[in-house]
């Protein structure tokens, strides 16, 4: 990718950030709902301090102005000041944010190990009853929501068979190799549920790209020399049919976040998801908007990444 190109793909992304705060900022205003509700129902609390705290965070301007404010202070590094918490925002996001990357990181390795072996596999034996099964089992992964396998999880490695924990804790009372185990059980469903959603849909694409360059005349090249069946899967099938595959996986991202803010939820994982549905429930506006910008800007980055000619240029056939 050029730099004039990149940098023309950058300044688009200006106004779909824009548009997109915009829209949020609007609909969260305009919702029903006050961050200081319980300090008007408090009789403790005097009239001029819910007034003074209102004129503060500005709740009381038109929605506009509100905007403006906000935006402006975004643009100078401020992320604003979350109404329940009472820390700043980025420094709340900062905190949340290494546990929701630990999670996807680990569910996408995850996804990869599962689909690039039974998509090959299945690829190299179209139409067997492995490949039925493969496209059978893909098909109802990726048609299940997320929060519907959590809870099966749950029912089954929680409370049937209580091997693993349903509830995640920050706060785990050991040290060493118990708190490794520990952070491992209460990690599992929570990464399998987001992994084998990734998985089942990577499953499909990876055996419809093997499947096509199987079919490419250097394959058939390389079968005629001689050269043994699995060097010519591994060699000249499976490492050119990756490279859109590696697109597929940064462009659906964006998907893996969503799925994440469900996931975080059910499992009560201290993450980003988590704190968003959490701000929104409480009409914790500057952290709904913080993590909103944050997802926004994550969608464009991946789909800037997808996009790269770089990484969707066309195989090369050694």
């Amino acid at each position: 990718m050029s730099r004039t190109h990149l940098l023309r793909r950058i300044l688009l992304a200006v106004p779909s950030l824009l548009g997109i705060s915009l829209v949020l900022f609007t609909v969260l205003a305009l919702a029903p709902g006050d961050p200081f509700s319980e300090l008007a129902s408090n009789p403790n609390v005097p009239a001029s301090v819910q007034a003074a705290l209102r004129a503060k965070y500005g709740l009381d301007d038109p929605v506009w102005s509100r905007y403006l404010h906000w935006l402006l202070a975004m643009v100078r590094g401020d992320w604003g000041f979350s109404f329940i918490s009472r820390i700043d925002v980025d420094r709340l996001i900062l905190q949340r944010l290494p546990v929701t990357i630990a999670v996807i990181g680990a569910s996408q390795v995850l996804a990869v190990a599962v689909a690039v072996p039974v998509g090959v596999l299945a690829a190299s034996r179209p139409y067997s009853i492995f490949d039925q099964v493969a496209n059978t089992v893909a098909f109802i992964g990726f048609s299940l929501p997320t929060f519907f396998t959590g809870l099966l999880l749950i029912l089954v490695f929680s409370i049937t068979l209580n091997w693993l924990p349903f509830v995640y804790r920050s706060d785990l009372d050991a040290a060493g190799p118990a708190w490794w185990w520990e952070e491992f059980r209460q990690s599992v469903m929570p990464v399998a549920v987001l992994g084998l959603y990734q998985g089942a849909s990577l499953v499909r694409f990876v055996r419809s790209a093997v499947l096509d360059v199987i079919k490419l005349d250097h394959v058939t090249t390389a079968r005629s020399k001689g050269i043994g069946e699995r060097r010519v899967l591994l060699r000249h099938v499976v490492r050119n049919a990756l490279i859109p595959v590696v697109t597929l996986v940064a462009l659906q991202m964006p998907v893996v976040f969503g799925g994440a803010i469900i996931t975080e939820q059910i499992f009560r994982v201290p993450g980003i998801g988590s704190l968003l549905i959490d701000s929104i429930l409480t009409n914790d506006t500057p952290v709904v908007m913080g993590v909103t910008f944050v997802f926004a800007g994550l969608v464009i980055l991946f789909n800037l990444v997808g996009n790269c000619p770089g990484l969707s240029a066309g195989s090369s056939h050694a």
